[in-house]
């Protein structure tokens, strides 16, 4: 399981920065989800990684 946090805000990003980070769930700096280790998940994870915390759990 890995544990996101939202660490930076996606306003002054482009708009498919901005669809995945809402499709990780994520609105607010400092919000965090819990996700499983899936190839679709690590993907959109890499793709927006520099705004993110990323735990191993």
């Amino acid at each position: 399981m890995l544990k996101v946090t939202l660490i930076k805000s996606a306003s002054n990003e482009v708009k498919s920065v901005k669809d995945t980070v809402a499709a990780l769930g994520l609105r607010k700096i400092g919000q965090s989800k819990t996700f499983e280790e899936t190839p679709a998940n690590i993907g959109q994870i890499k793709k927006v990684g520099y705004l993110l915390k990323v735990e191993k759990e």
